[in-house]
Formats: structure tokens, C-alpha cells, sequence
């Protein structure tokens, strides 16, 4: 925990030149109440579901290997341990104290880059509730300056956002006062959020106008229609865009382009359905609308580092390194 706590200090002081020590200090008393309580309700490594309908929690005792996932909006804050997610040609990191805000479903690649047994990498996952989160954007003034329109940031918390997350955490506790208390946290944490520097993106996630509200929908209709061949031509007239406009838009949402977003999906798909369902790389290839079983080889090995029959026997001989980060 010192490395950790010494880091986060350097970075508050420079962030914050005027952050008074005990401010500081506070900080870090509840980011480790937060890993506490993370830390005594999950004993296994993986995700676990909570009571708290959208709330869940993650463990893992050692760093991972690079695991592709479809990140749904969400916001994401690590209490202990980091991770790396690459979006496209993107990397975020996260360290304690970090929180990352996913306004898309979004594929991406995310993994577990420090922990131990005895210091386990803890983090929480919030996803969002777009009618909790819209009603509220109604009534909090937007920020002063719009914010890129990429799908995914990583910022610094602040006290008043940990503060949210801790009243929410607590709740475990006290099952009675879940139902009640649980809701107003969860906003408590939407406003943080609202309020905060990442306010503007959080309000893509609501928006039905503009381009990224296209894209948005764009994003949506690949996610629904991956497995079958399309052209860009087909999918800007599916959300009313010229094919141009799609196609810098979406790069600037996603960090891909929707051809690089469909093959992703794809690949995650066939992966999935190799390791869960046990068919082989061809079948699988064939399911997921590849045409070619040795495209869809080539394309597995450039996107995971192995062929399917080998990534595959290395996931099943090493769960723990398969935890999605």
C-alpha cells in the first residue's frame, strides 16, 4: 500500500498544488475503507454480483493476461492494484483512487497489470441506469466546456465521489437499508459524475440528437448485426449519415473504424463460443460469419497472440489469468 499511497500523494500535489494535507489524508482513509469493503465481501477472484442490483465487484490475486470483453457504459473505480484497457489504438490505466467512465458498448481489451495474493487488485463496477442517469441530466447544469467525444476516459476521483461510493459500499452492511438508501447513493454518484469533468460525455449516453447519437446508434446496430457482412455505404443509412461522416465520427467515439468494431466482435464472439460451448475454430469461424476458416485463423492469432486451439487450451489451463479486467 505505501508504493500506492506515494504515488497518489505525488499526483495530488501536483494536480492540486493548494490541497491541504489533511484533505490528503482523508482521501486515502476512504480509498482504503473502499478496498476493505470490497476486500470482505468477495473471497474469490472474479466478478461478483452484490445485492445492489447494478453494482459489482472484482478480484483478482494476480496480474492476467489480455482479455478482449464488450465494456457496457459503466463507470469503473479501482481501490487497489491496476489495470491497463486498450481501446483501439488507445490505452487507459487506472491506479487506486482512478475511475474510468464508458459511455458506449464498446469492445476493448483490458488486463490486471499488478497484484498479489496479498494485495489483490479490487475494484467496483456501477453500471448505469440510462432513466436514473436521464432524469437527472435534466436537472444538473452542463459543464461549461464540451469534452471529446471518445467513448471511454480514465480520471482522479475526487473525495466527494469516493464519499458516494463509500455510502453505497456500506449498504452491504445493512441489508434493511438497501432498498431505500441504495437508490439515493446510486444518484448521489450520478451527480458526482454529472458534475464532474467527464459531465459533458455522461450526457452522450442520454442524448437521442446530434452525431454521437448517431454513432450511438450506429454502435448499437453493429452490435446487433456482427455476425452478417455489411457495407459502410448500408450502415450510414441505417442512422442517417454519410458514409465520410460515419466513418470520422465513429473513429473519434470508438478509436476504430466500424469494419475494425464488427471484426472485434467477431473474434470476442468465436472465442466465446470456443471456450464455453467447446466446438472447434472452424465451426466456430463459420458461426461468427466468417467465409474463411484461415482468414479467420490468421485474424485470431494477429487480435489474441495465438491460434484459436492454442489460446483456447491456454485459457482452460489457466483460469486465473483469464479474469476480465
Amino acid at each position: 500500500m505505501r508504493r500506492d499511497c506515494c504515488l497518489i500523494l505525488q499526483k495530488l500535489r501536483l494536480a492540486l498544488p493548494r490541497f491541504r494535507p489533511r484533505a490528503i489524508v482523508a482521501f486515502m482513509e476512504k480509498l482504503s475503507e473502499i478496498a476493505a469493503l470490497i476486500a470482505r465481501h468477495v473471497s474469490k477472484d472474479g466478478f461478483h454480483a452484490t445485492p445492489l442490483e447494478r453494482v459489482t465487484l472484482v478480484r483478482s490475486s494476480t496480474v492476467t493476461m489480455p482479455m478482449p470483453n464488450v465494456y457496457r457504459p459503466q463507470l469503473c473505480l479501482v481501490a487497489q492494484g491496476r489495470k491497463e484497457v486498450m481501446l483501439g489504438d488507445r490505452v487507459f490505466t487506472y491506479a487506486p483512487g482512478r475511475y474510468g467512465v464508458v459511455t458506449y458498448d464498446l469492445p476493448a481489451t483490458g488486463h490486471v497489470v499488478e497484484a498479489t495474493p496479498d494485495k489483490p487488485y479490487l475494484c467496483l463496477y456501477l453500471d448505469f441506469d440510462p432513466v436514473m442517469l436521464g432524469d437527472l441530466a435534466q436537472r444538473v447544469p452542463p459543464p461549461g466546456t464540451p469534452s471529446l467525444p471518445i467513448g471511454k476516459t480514465v480520471s482522479g476521483a475526487g473525495c466527494s465521489l469516493l464519499d458516494a461510493v463509500l455510502r453505497l459500499l456500506r449498504l452491504l452492511d445493512d441489508p434493511p437499508a438497501l432498498p431505500v438508501l441504495g437508490p439515493l447513493a446510486e444518484q448521489e454518484i450520478l451527480y458526482r459524475l454529472l458534475a464532474g469533468p467527464d459531465g459533458a460525455r455522461m450526457r452522450h449516453i442520454t442524448s437521442s440528437q446530434g452525431r454521437v447519437a448517431q454513432v450511438g446508434r450506429a454502435i448499437a446496430w453493429i452490435g446487433q448485426n456482427f455476425r452478417e457482412r455489411f457495407s459502410i455505404e448500408r450502415l450510414a443509412a441505417e442512422v442517417g449519415m454519410s458514409p465520410s461522416s460515419l466513418h470520422e465520427h465513429f473513429r473519434a467515439v470508438t478509436a476504430m473504424t466500424p469494419l475494425q468494431f464488427q471484426k472485434q466482435l467477431r473474434l470476442q464472439d468465436a472465442r466465446s463460443l470456443m471456450l464455453v460451448q467447446d466446438i472447434d475454430a472452424t465451426t466456430a469461424a463459420f458461426r461468427v460469419g466468417y467465409e474463411s476458416p484461415s482468414q479467420f485463423s490468421r485474424e485470431y492469432r494477429r487480435h489474441f497472440g495465438e491460434p484459436p486451439a492454442r489460446d483456447i487450451a491456454r485459457l482452460r489451463a489457466s483460469p486465473g489469468l483469464a479474469v476480465v479486467a
